[in-house]
């Protein structure tokens, strides 16, 4: 789409054009945007919410699923019906997969994941035959507009960010199209990420997540980075995204257990928690395994929170095969169940695999394994009832209530008088007495 000032001569008559980021996906899609976002700001533009009438629209999309593709379609959409002078673009994932599949949904430019990092500069050069004033370039560390930042309200005030260390993957798991899209596995500088951390605390982040595709195959050793961050920098805890099980040296539970920084909070990848269906996979492990590095870590750590993914109606997943993958995870026990039924990804060896296990099957085990994800949550969070523990305070839910997390990310909820930028928020990492449920979460006295 070429857009003329004729069509619309005011839309992009700004000094300060405006871009609005919406993030479809993983914490490392999340990570990608939120530094987007700052490289954004520092080049002078302003970041809006979506509903706030934007220059420029970015989706960075996801394709591990076709709902995930659903929901980037639905968002392109929505952008082009919202604002039809504006510039929208693609990024991501989806587009890697699929970019004409992208375009055809009123998209001016699809950006491959090759090309994320020159976003800014893309951008720039789309509008300079639509903005009257040249950009006015702001120095580094420009302040984030009073706006919402990145579509969400917890990162405006600056309580959690996510920080990429890592992408790509090398291990080819029957079901996963992630390597065909983010490509071999590659790491990020030490010096970049502990350089990165350290200006994320000093804007006045309480927690940082280190996230990638595949964090535990950092190639300088997940422990060094882990220590060098420690040591070099003064953000109040460090949090680990996901890790796959034999990622976790016994010197690295070590430095975990001994440190108060990081959180004790340990998401481990499963699938699926059959032996037969895990080869069919191409996991690489067995549930034996598993249970080893869970005991190991639980040992050391025994107030850890461990999450996973499960996947359920895999090709030629039987009852039998899902009823032990059900016992799995609930002799395990997880703080944390996320549930995914199958989807097919094109090009993919399980998309060809016989056995489709039908729609109405997955939906009815899918349910199941909810219900126990829900059981084994609340199993976890009532064991900390009676217990103070920092909490830091991260967003609004209704009037006068506030959501925040313990380190081993125990939802938390309390509430207070004072506004939103007065609030406990304001106040950091608090020590906090949990007490009864309320709703999925404890509730707080500060």
């Amino acid at each position: 789409m070429d857009t003329t000032d004729d069509e619309d001569p005011e839309h992009f008559n700004r000094a300060r054009p405006t871009v609005a980021l919406q993030t479809v996906g993983c914490k490392l899609n999340q990570a990608e945007s939120e530094s987007l976002a700052y490289k954004l700001c520092d080049a002078g533009f302003g970041v809006v919410a979506p509903d706030q009438d934007p220059d420029v629209y970015v989706l960075n999309t996801c394709t591990v699923t076709h709902i995930a593709d659903r929901k980037c379609r639905h968002h392109l959409r929505s952008f082009r019906r919202a604002n039809p002078h504006a510039l929208v673009l693609a990024t991501g994932c989806y587009v890697d997969r699929d970019a004409a599949g992208v375009q055809v949904e009123g998209v001016d430019l699809a950006v491959s994941n090759t090309d994320k990092d020159r976003l800014v500069e893309i951008v720039t050069g789309r509008l300079e035959n639509r903005v009257r004033r040249p950009l006015a370039v702001s120095g580094h560390g420009s302040r984030i507009p009073d706006t919402t930042f990145n579509g969400y309200e917890a990162q405006l005030f600056r309580t959690r960010s996510l920080v990429k260390v890592q992408d790509g993957c090398n291990q080819c798991c029957s079901f996963c199209i992630v390597p065909h899209v983010r490509g071999r596995e590659r790491s990020v500088p030490a010096e970049e990420v502990v350089t990165e951390v350290k200006d994320r605390s000093s804007k006045g982040y309480q927690e940082v997540i280190l996230t990638g595709t595949r964090i535990g195959a950092y190639k300088e050793g997940l422990a060094g980075l882990v220590r060098r961050i420690l040591d070099d920098t003064a953000i109040p805890r460090l949090r680990l995204s996901s890790l796959q099980p034999g990622e976790l040296p016994t010197s690295f539970i070590e430095l975990w257990r001994d440190n108060g920084r990081i959180c004790r909070h340990l998401h481990l990848a499963l699938q699926s928690g059959s032996d037969s269906v895990l080869r069919r996979m191409g996991r690489g492990h067995c549930t034996g395994e598993y249970e080893e590095t869970v005991n190991l870590v639980r040992e050391g750590m025994p107030d850890i929170a461990i999450t996973t993914d499960v996947i359920v109606g895999f090709p030629g997943e039987s009852e039998e095969e899902f009823e032990e993958s059900y016992r799995f995870c609930e002799r395990i026990g997880f703080a944390g169940l996320h549930i995914f039924p199958f989807s097919a990804r094109p090009g993919t060896p399980a998309a060809r695999m016989p056995g489709k296990v039908p729609e109405k099957i997955k939906k009815s085990r899918s349910r199941i394994m909810l219900e126990l994800a829900g059981r084994s949550a609340q199993d976890f969070r009532r064991r900390f009832s009676g217990q103070t523990m920092p909490v830091l305070w991260e967003e609004r839910k209704g009037e006068g209530l506030w959501i925040g997390h313990t380190g081993n990310y125990i939802k938390a909820i309390t509430s207070s008088s004072l506004p939103w930028r007065e609030g406990v928020r304001g106040r950091g990492i608090i020590e906090t007495k949990l007490s009864g449920e309320y709703e999925d979460a404890l509730w707080g006295d500060i």
